[in-house]
């Protein structure tokens, strides 16, 4: 073995000693007698460093998120039957009286023996309130909300109509009608009139007269103004109030009222003269 060869390995035998095991580094290096295993003798003793060791990923795993239990839904009811996770539970009558706090065991007894529904009314409170009904007043009340969660307002929409003053009777006409279903359907109504070239006198003068020949009862949010540098005018409708409406029927009963009052005619002079007449 030449001289090189023996320099060559004492060199990486001294390098793998400080950075592994001797028995794990060593017995690889003395065995390739020749300078011949320089090739297979380098790579072996980087793969066994310290630099060259494979680092498993140690990322934790994430947590999967609990989900949000839903509270009780105040726009139904219904029977919960004997689906009850509290022992015990606050218990309000068929006919609205305070039970006070029953075991479930025992309102699950009342309820077969007269054939009652379990609505929960309020399960915040401890313990939660529930109630007994008979299937008719269940019935009765599911009714009930669906007639109040019709009743409730929708969403405020507003609708919008433009046209020039030049515009045809009949295309008036049929703007002014499809307005007044707006209204009914208790929408807003933006109206923008344009002037036309040949238009004369106060363009807000003219919207105002226009939106005068509406058949229906409404109300102003922003009366007829003027807009685009006087180009153009601009109203928003909205529908009567009930305070509108009432005021405009007392008005509408008192000029009836007015003239339906009798009329005491004037007495003649020649009338006069013949009942004079006749007495004598």
């Amino acid at each position: 073995m030449s001289a090189g060869c023996v320099r060559w390995l004492l060199n990486y035998s001294a390098r793998a000693i400080t950075s592994c095991s001797p028995a794990i580094c060593l017995s690889p290096l003395w065995r390739s007698s020749t300078c011949k295993d320089r090739s297979t003798a380098f790579p072996f003793v980087l793969s066994r460093s310290a630099l060259c060791t494979k680092v498993e990923d140690s990322q934790p795993t994430p947590t999967p998120k609990k989900k949000k239990q839903s509270g009780q839904n105040n726009d139904s009811i219904s029977n919960v039957g004997k689906r009850i996770p509290h022992r015990l539970i606050q218990v309000i009558g068929e006919s609205g009286d305070e039970m006070g706090t029953m075991h479930r065991s025992a309102v699950f007894r009342l309820m077969d023996e007269k054939g009652l529904k379990l609505v929960l009314l309020n399960e915040s409170q401890d313990p939660p309130v529930y109630r007994l009904m008979s299937g008719k007043q269940l019935h009765q009340e599911q009714l009930n909300l669906r007639e109040k969660l019709k009743s409730k307002p929708g969403p405020l929409q507003v609708k919008e109509l433009t046209f020039s003053s030049g515009i045809a009777a009949h295309d008036l006409s049929t703007k002014l009608k499809q307005v007044e279903s707006w209204l009914e359907k208790k929408h807003r109504v933006r109206i923008t009139l344009r002037a036309s070239r040949n238009s004369t006198g106060n363009i807000d003068t003219t919207l105002e007269s226009t939106v005068q020949q509406l058949a229906g009862d409404f109300g102003f949010v922003s009366k007829p103004t003027v807009i685009r540098d006087g180009q153009a005018a601009m109203c928003v409708l909205r529908p009567p109030t009930a305070k509108e409406l009432a005021q405009k029927l007392k008005k509408t009963q008192a000029t009836e009222s007015t003239s339906e009052s009798p009329s005491v005619s004037p007495v003649s002079t020649k009338d006069t003269m013949a009942e004079t007449s006749v007495q004598q």
